[in-house]
């Protein structure tokens, strides 16, 4: 898959991820079935990814983001593409301790979802300024590693996630 594909999904994928609702609302609808039957398990869903990223945020202890949500509250708006990489990086340094046997691109993307959905949690107002940054994030530093797993649809299937 090329890169810039792997750029405009990860786009997407981070759209709905932090609008959720707001993207739901925005979607095109078609004179074609409303439900999943149709849909190819290979297919590309932003919404899928997005929600299966979601649960990888949701799972992780709070308590050990707090201190990063400090520094996101008193940042301005055009330090948040280096708090937010800077934050991804200090989490990813504590799952290297806990999980070494872990891909470290893996705990890469699970600790920019887990700072995304944190930071628009605690930042609602700077939710266009985070999607921004995260995708930003997830494009500059996941692209390649995201094109030898043979894209999106295959990273989201992947058991470990």
């Amino acid at each position: 898959m090329a890169p810039a594909d792997i750029r405009d999904q990860t786009y997407s994928i981070v759209h709905c991820l932090l609008q959720g609702d707001r993207y739901e609302d925005s979607m095109i609808v078609t004179d074609g079935p409303d439900d999943d039957t149709f849909s190819s398990e290979n297919e590309f869903d932003p919404m899928k990814i997005a929600s299966k990223l979601r649960a990888l945020g949701d799972d992780y202890d709070e308590k050990i983001i707090q201190p990063l949500i400090k520094n996101v509250q008193s940042a301005a708006a055009d330090q948040m593409v280096s708090v937010f990489s800077d934050s991804v990086d200090s989490l990813c340094k504590m799952w290297v301790v806990e999980r070494a046997e872990v891909a470290s691109e893996k705990q890469l993307l699970k600790a920019a979802v887990t700072v995304g959905l944190l930071f628009k949690k605690n930042c609602p107002d700077m939710t266009n300024v985070i999607e921004s940054a995260m995708a930003r994030f997830v494009t500059n530093r996941l692209t390649s590693w995201i094109a030898q797993q043979g894209g999106w649809v295959s990273v989201s299937k992947s058991s470990t996630l």
